[in-house]
């Protein structure tokens, strides 16, 4: 069951990026979202973010190497596409919002640096840290275990996938069988692409049908698609799914898995370029924003209390390697 926060966080962001109309009314000065009938506001969708903050901890920027230290920022990537309560643009479709933007603000304010964001597209965040741009980079990134041999891991959230299709549609996932057939949207490069890919696999070698797999290029655009029947269903980050399924009313979700596959809880994690010297540093500083309280305030906010971690683990098991 969703929470009432949950729902007005829906509601507000999506009416913020113009994919929920005429359900709610907003005060364009303040860039807070109040939905028909409710006294209290939604969350605060302006480029005025009162973000929560913590002090510097000498002990854990210690941790950092000398060069990042001096430099005093910490350059991030993070997605350029609006994927909202992850990261998403503020009413002036400039500042970057969301959940992620502020936990890596909360482990930037820990180590004593002024976090800088670079949002690009999905594949060119693994460009910027294999070429060295970024020092890592917070954008709902699942420990996986072909991106350990690139990649430290730091975790920071648990991760969890789900379908969506057209309200009323019927339809239950609960394992390869029952997508099989289907045209199903899922984004490029993204561990749930493997995961449905791997899912069509085991289909045809049942002798069954396989995945039609579509890609779009923008979150609007697999809703178009799915809101026009060309295609069944989206695979996406549960909390994208849900914040859709709860604004726009027209979709619901219809089911929901481990970012890491069977038998394994995903966890999404701050990631740097291995042995970049980085992943300790991050690793303490999410452990004392979890300590402090800070995390989650964070969670609370973006209605994602329910996927909190009680402790960062680098370099956890992973989605495992595909088999040949």
């Amino acid at each position: 069951m969703k929470t009432r926060r949950a729902v007005l966080t829906a509601l507000a962001s999506l009416t913020a990026l113009g994919l929920l109309t005429a359900c709610g009314s907003g005060d364009a000065a303040v860039g807070e979202i109040k939905p028909e009938g409710q006294k209290d506001t939604g969350i605060n969708v302006s480029p005025n973010q009162n973000r929560v903050h913590t002090a510097k901890v000498d002990a854990i920027a210690a941790k950092l190497p000398a060069a990042v230290r001096e430099r005093g920022t910490l350059i991030l990537g993070v997605s350029a596409k609006s994927n909202p309560p992850l990261a998403f643009r503020a009413t002036d479709d400039k500042t970057l919002i969301g959940v992620e933007v502020d936990l890596a603000t909360l482990v930037a304010d820990t180590l004593g640096l002024k976090p800088e964001f670079n949002p690009v597209s999905w594949e060119n965040l693994f460009v910027g840290l294999d070429s060295g741009k970024y020092d890592g980079v917070f954008s709902n990134v699942t420990v996986t275990e072909e991106r350990k041999d690139k990649y430290d891991f730091a975790t920071y959230r648990l991760d969890d996938l789900a379908f969506e299709a057209k309200k009323g549609s019927g339809w239950t996932v609960k394992g390869p069988e029952d997508v099989s057939g289907k045209r199903i949207a899922v984004g490029s490069g993204t561990n749930q692409e493997k995961i449905l890919v791997d899912w069509s696999r085991q289909n045809e070698k049942a002798g069954r049908k396989g995945v039609d797999i579509k890609y779009y290029d923008n979150t609007t655009d697999y809703y178009l698609a799915l809101q026009s029947g060309r295609i069944d269903g989206y695979l996406g980050p549960n909390p994208t799914v849900a914040y859709h399924v709860a604004s726009a009313g027209q979709t619901e979700a219809v089911g929901k898995f481990s970012g890491a596959g069977a038998g394994l809880q995903g966890k999404i994690a701050a990631t740097t370029k291995k042995d970049s010297g980085l992943v300790a540093a991050y690793a303490a500083a999410i452990d004392h924003i979890v300590e402090n309280g800070t995390y989650a305030q964070v969670l609370k906010r973006w209605g994602l209390d329910n996927e909190a971690v009680q402790k960062s683990e680098i370099n956890p098991p992973g989605l495992p390697r595909t088999k040949n």
